[in-house]
């Protein structure tokens, strides 16, 4: 027989099993535990290795922009809260660690939320350029561009702090200044170094200076080459690259890249030059280097126009059928079904709240991808008692087929059963 204890999910009192079965593998349960089924049944999937699948064809197209670099794609995503921020230098407050946004399987055990959770491992083994390809998780609301499973791609590069090292960077630097200039892109700057975005104290300022050049050159390289070809850029029409001063836990200087693509300027990826302190943990002795990391979704949705999220996780062989490995094709809509709107509204327990994350799993559990987006649409207290009341609307509508409204009903009767047994609250 399988145990039981008690859980607090925002101050919420529920029950879970004292063990959890984890990619074959059986892990005890403690306070931290809220990783789902339906996540759980997402972790062996890995899209991006899927061959014709969009994901794995953009991971092909920048792997194949970086010929030199160690390609990386089959790292385990259970990794320690210490890998996936203490080695990163998260501050201890982040609210990446709380459990209304991360997968705990324990507290000793979660789902990454980043592929940075493995760069300490990775230049630890030796490897001075690559590429890390994974699927992440995080928890996260329901709608048409966020899924609690996403995919990125991060990639790095460090050289000696030396002589050499800067001179293997400068040469770069002039190969891709040569490429750059000779190709239709239009490149908005920011400086590499400034007072909001300065220089690491154990880094020399002219070695960070060509560090922060040689990420940007290559950066502006690889947009050229997921973009020039879809907005069909030439040199009276270039496409146009923009760089923003940015701050991250693990880089600095730190920027993001936005691309311009169908007349609005389009966020792509955040990047820099890497944290000291994570070099010191990897036992990489006098190193610097950059790295960045962007969502494959984000990128594919924009270049294959998929217009909802949830269509990468798809097996109709309608969506796969429209797509082979090494092609980027525009998606064709099937079919546009019916929204089936159901409200759910109830009162909470006195003196418990109830994160919107802890609602969208439960209904992620339930009902899938047949939901296509959940919005809380009133939250009231009650000026007498006191009383808190949540009232969420569930829009039910699946991609591949037309929902009944019975089939609504049904589900919908099932989440709100779940509810209150889970979370004890009354129905209104």
């Amino acid at each position: 027989m399988i145990g039981v204890f008690s859980r607090s999910f925002a101050n919420t009192v529920v029950q879970r099993p004292c063990h959890v079965t984890v990619l074959g593998e059986e892990y005890p349960t403690d306070h931290m535990t809220n990783i789902s089924p339906t996540i759980v049944s997402k972790l062996p999937l890995k899209l991006h290795t899927q061959p014709s699948h969009p994901l794995s064809t953009l991971r092909a197209l920048i792997e194949s922009h970086f010929p030199s670099y160690a390609h990386l794609s089959s790292l385990s995503p259970l990794v320690t809260p210490y890998q996936n921020f203490d080695l990163l230098s998260f501050p201890a407050d982040h609210p990446g660690r709380s459990v209304t946004d991360s997968y705990y399987v324990n507290k000793d055990l979660m789902l990454r939320t980043h592929t940075s959770a493995h760069e300490v491992e990775v230049f630890g083994r030796g490897e001075t350029k690559w590429l890390l390809t994974a699927d992440v998780y995080r928890r996260d609301e329901i709608d048409g561009s966020h899924y609690p499973v996403f995919h990125q791609t991060e990639g790095a590069r460090i050289v000696s702090a030396n002589l050499a090292g800067m001179k293997e960077i400068e040469e770069d630097n002039e190969r891709l200044a040569a490429h750059l200039e000779r190709s239709s892109i239009e490149i908005e700057d920011v400086p590499h170094l400034s007072p909001a975005n300065p220089c690491q104290p154990a880094h020399d300022p002219k070695h960070t200076e060509l560090i922060a050049k040689n990420l940007k050159l290559s950066l502006n390289s690889l947009m050229l080459h997921l973009f020039a070809g879809r907005v069909g850029a030439t040199a009276q029409n270039p496409l146009k690259v923009r760089w923003i001063e940015a701050t991250f836990p693990w880089t600095t200087p730190s920027f993001e890249v936005e691309v311009f693509f169908r007349g609005k300027w389009l966020e792509i990826l955040g990047c820099g030059v890497i944290y000291q302190p994570t070099l010191d943990n990897a036992n990489v002795a006098d190193k610097l280097g950059w790295a960045f990391g962007l969502g494959l979704e984000r990128i594919a949705m924009i270049l294959y126009s998929i217009p909802d999220i949830r269509l990468f996780w798809s097996q109709d062989p309608r969506f796969l059928s429209q797509f082979k490995q090494g092609e980027i094709t525009t998606f064709k809509p099937y079919s546009k079904y019916p929204a089936c709107f159901k409200d759910v509204s109830f009162w909470l327990p006195e003196g418990q709240t109830l994160h919107e994350n802890d609602f969208c799993d439960l209904v992620r559990d339930i009902a899938g991808d047949v939901v296509e987006d959940v919005k809380l649409i009133d939250n009231f207290t009650h000026p007498k008692t006191n009383r808190k009341s949540l009232c969420y609307r569930i829009n039910y509508r699946s991609m591949d087929r037309s929902l009944s409204n019975d089939e609504a009903n049904s589900l919908n009767a099932q989440v709100v059963s779940c509810l209150q047994d889970r979370f004890r609250v009354e129905i209104r």
